[in-house]
């Protein structure tokens, strides 16, 4: 193994295996941290971890202990994947996590870079845009887990770590990869150890990847990944070869926990055209709806049928404030994972996933150990193979076309 990736979340390390799959790199996405050694093919690892809104102390344990196993493979440099909108309180945990792992590595030259072009996330002057608007302005203010009040990531993690963060301008990274790393040098000779990237086109993505070539720690959003796999095809150490994707048909069955507002709107539209099925807080916390029955309704429904509990902000404050933000989180979690279960029980053999923390209520629910990953369905979301018959798609919230839903339950099964 040659390159080993740490994920805050399953969807987000989905889509980290999705950008180095592109790239030319035979990579395979753990579920939490191994107890077995890796096959020996494996060419970029992914330990996919749910450490975005647990405890910090708990974050940086799980980090380092997956950084141990990476090691332990032979990797010589590290990914530490976060989300490409910084999803993260102020007290951490990206800062946390990632001056761990330098710590642990002895890396002096971090790159901090959430950047995602494709997906309309860029960095200027240290600030964090969606579209044309600042991360303040673009929903994410409303995220019912990591609000992001403040757009400038370098302000961020500076409330997150005990050290400095350093900054590498677009005119820099613009300059090429010597001017990059001359920019790095700089900001690392004024004591800085983490410094936040600006980028703005997958191009600057590749030239940060590509100076980065000799950092033992690498950090950012899938797209920071971009140019990585080049520095090992350079050193002649890529096999430049990757299996063939089989198609999956059967059952399939849509779930989404996401409130974000590109969802909502993918909730919207495909709930006009197939059958779907709300998920109250209140019809939750009370017990009314169980896996079992939800399971039964949804097999027995034509097209793709949906089962969401993607509320407006409103309403998710609301349900907040009457039962608690981590009681009603961890209820809708173990609903979704009992849910994955039943579905897959009754024969469902293609899921469809909205959201981080409910998709790791998925992986987690079905106990699954290892993925393969597929094409990809729309930019950052793969298709992923859990056995040879349960084929997933695991999508962050803020990811995906208006007809993801439909789109993706079609590629699954080879449909254009």
């Amino acid at each position: 193994m040659l390159l080993g990736c740490i994920g805050d979340d399953f969807t987000g390390s989905s889509d980290l295996g999705n950008t180095l799959t592109k790239a030319g790199m035979r990579v395979v996405q753990y579920v939490g941290v191994p107890d077995v050694p890796a096959a020996q093919d494996v060419e970029a690892g992914i330990v996919a971890l749910k450490s975005r809104s647990i405890p910090v102390v708990e974050a940086v344990a799980q980090s380092l202990a997956a950084l141990d196993w990476l090691r332990a493979q032979g990797c010589t440099q590290f990914l530490f994947k976060y989300c490409s909108t910084f999803d993260s309180t102020r007290e951490g945990n990206i800062g946390p996590v990632a001056e761990a792992l330098a710590d642990a590595l002895g890396a002096t030259e971090v790159i901090v870079c959430p950047a995602f072009p494709a997906t309309g996330r860029s960095i200027y002057q240290g600030h964090l845009f969606v579209g044309d608007r600042l991360l303040s302005e673009s929903g994410m203010q409303h995220h019912p887990l990591t609000p992001m009040s403040d757009p400038d990531i370098r302000r961020w993690l500076a409330h997150q770590i005990s050290g400095t963060v350093g900054h590498v301008p677009a005119t820099a990274v613009l300059g090429g990869v010597e001017s990059t790393r001359a920019a790095l040098r700089r900001e690392a000779a004024k004591g800085h150890r983490l410094m936040v990237a600006d980028a703005i086109t997958d191009a600057d993505l590749v030239t940060l990847g590509h100076a980065a070539a000799d950092h033992l720690l690498v950090t950012g959003g899938s797209g920071i990944a971009m140019g990585l796999p080049d520095n090992f095809r350079a050193r002649g150490q890529l096999s430049e070869t990757s299996g063939a994707w089989r198609a999956q048909v059967g059952p399939v069955v849509a779930l989404s926990g996401s409130c974000s507002t590109a969802t909502r709107a993918q909730v919207t539209m495909h709930a006009a055209t197939h059958p779907s099925r709300e998920l109250t807080a209140d019809a939750v916390m009370s017990g009314e709806v169980n896996a079992d029955t939800l399971a039964t309704w949804a097999v027995g429904q034509p097209g793709v049928p949906l089962i969401y509990s993607s509320a407006d902000p409103d309403s998710v404050a609301a349900a907040q404030a009457h039962y608690g933000a981590s009681a009603l989180a961890g209820a809708i979690e173990t609903l979704f994972a009992d849910l994955a279960r039943a579905l897959v029980a009754k024969g469902v053999t293609r899921l469809v996933s909205a959201g981080g923390e409910t998709s790791g209520a998925v992986v987690s629910g079905l106990g699954l150990a290892q993925l393969e990953i597929g094409p990809e369905i729309d930019p950052g979301v793969p298709m992923i193979r859990a056995s040879d018959g349960l084929v997933l798609a695991l999508k962050s919230g803020n990811f995906g076309a208006a007809d993801f839903f439909a789109r993706a339950a079609a590629m699954m099964e080879g449909t254009p």
